[in-house]
């Protein structure tokens, strides 16, 4: 039955991959050229290698290709998977712009007008030839011919749309590359004592070092952090998407984090991916101690972590009870937890503050609209009942190294207490 379910997706996968490329193939490439020219024979190709080289780099990567090659086929197919995203949408959006601007043209009469009004209408699903064999009109009584005014209006819709995905996305992948922006949130905790007000804890998440960020975007997290001069550096799962093996020196710069009370780290559902057990021994190595169902004292308040949900696959999930079960709850409390859902157990347990990452604040808009359906918080503070609950945007991307209207950030969480 298992098997058959699998199927079925893939076959619906599938499907929706082939008909929107076909869809946008139809828009940019055959409604934009006469014939099969070079400029139809390029398009073609690019939009048939385009989702060839995205599966190409999703197998390798989640089928653990040789590093090498993860890398050369992470690039072009990770940022198709965004382009192929934001065409779509810029079709999509183009077919609002056609008929407004055939109109104009028809009220300005710009050349091939009198040529459209003497077509018999094309449909959607007429065969391909009738728009390679538009007739042409010549522009007043000279030897020049000018497109139909549909192909004319293809044209300029197309190559509107598809600079606009082109920009989008090369935008939001500069965006990735140049390293995340420092937010700076202050949260109220009605336990912690007036001797922790002002307690600043540096929270990063989602760094996902991996065959596309690499040490040198380590670096520049690492780098933004110390600038910070944080009390406590928090580590908040999804550091990598690869193997120790791969992955060892792109993570090495994080041994230079400096921070008065240390920093500390909890799983992501990625570290499930990419063998959990060997990166809480790499971290321990860069002199970042994993919180794994454990909970420490600090002056003032505690902090506790917990396993992501991914563990359960593994036998090690999460387990409130042994990271939280006997603690002095007079005490204020902040968890450390990489998804948001896990907010519903932290309420059980008189947590005052869960940080969480996960969301990527949906990394690719409308993304967010999805990752809303599934986490209770996108990204940003908020309350649920006595606790408070605060999601970052994440320091990097999976998948693309492309974001859309979700900056990365690294946030510093600076605790105020009521009595000060």
């Amino acid at each position: 039955m298992a098997v058959v379910v699998i199927a079925l997706v893939a076959l619906v996968a599938v499907a929706v991959l082939g008909g929107g490329h076909w869809y946008v193939w139809r828009r940019l490439v055959r409604d934009t050229t006469r014939a099969w020219g070079p400029a139809r024979v390029t398009g073609t190709a690019v939009l048939v290698a385009g989702p060839v080289l995205m599966i190409a780099a999703l197998a390798a990567e989640r089928g653990g290709a040789p590093f090498w090659l993860q890398q050369a086929l992470g690039w072009p197919g990770f940022l198709w998977m965004a382009l192929a995203i934001y065409l779509l949408l810029a079709v999509l959006a183009g077919e609002v712009l056609r008929p407004l601007l055939r109109r104009l043209l028809e009220r300005r009469g710009r050349p091939g007008t009198a040529v459209e009004e003497r077509e018999a209408p094309v449909s959607a699903t007429a065969p391909e030839e009738a728009s390679e064999t538009a007739p042409e009109e010549p522009q007043g009584s000279g030897p020049l011919s000018v497109p139909s005014r549909r192909l004319f209006v293809s044209r300029v819709v197309g190559g509107a749309a598809a600079a606009a995905a082109v920009g989008t996305v090369g935008y939001g992948t500069y965006g990735v590359l140049r390293g995340p922006s420092v937010k700076r949130v202050t949260v109220p905790l009605a336990k912690l004592p007036r001797s922790a007000h002002g307690f600043r804890i540096a929270v990063v998440s989602d760094i996902h070092l991996g065959p596309l960020l690499g040490r040198g975007f380590a670096q520049k997290v690492v780098d933004t952090i110390n600038a910070t001069q944080p009390d406590l550096i928090a580590v908040v799962g999804d550091l990598v998407d690869g193997s120790v093996k791969n992955l060892g020196p792109a993570a090495a710069p994080l041994a230079q984090l400096r921070a008065r009370h240390g920093s500390f780290f909890v799983t992501g559902n990625h570290e499930y991916f990419s063998g959990a057990q060997q990166w809480l021994e790499e971290v321990r190595t860069l002199g970042i101690h994993p919180l794994e169902n454990a909970r420490t004292e600090l002056a003032g308040f505690d902090l506790a972590g917990v396993n992501d949900l991914q563990g359960e696959s593994e036998g090690q999930g999460p387990d409130f009870g042994k990271a939280l079960g006997d603690r002095d709850t007079t005490r204020a409390c902040v968890l450390l937890a990489h998804q948001p859902v896990q907010i519903h157990e932290a309420v059980k347990h008189d947590v005052d503050l869960q940080l969480s990452g996960h969301t990527h604040g949906g990394q690719l808009w409308p993304g967010n609209f999805v990752a809303a359906a599934a986490n209770p918080t996108v990204a940003g503070l908020e309350r649920y009942g006595d606790i408070e609950l605060y999601v970052s945007r994440g320091a990097g991307a999976w998948g693309p190294p492309t974001r859309v209207g979700a900056p990365s950030d690294i946030t510093v969480v600076e605790l105020a207490s009521k009595q000060a």
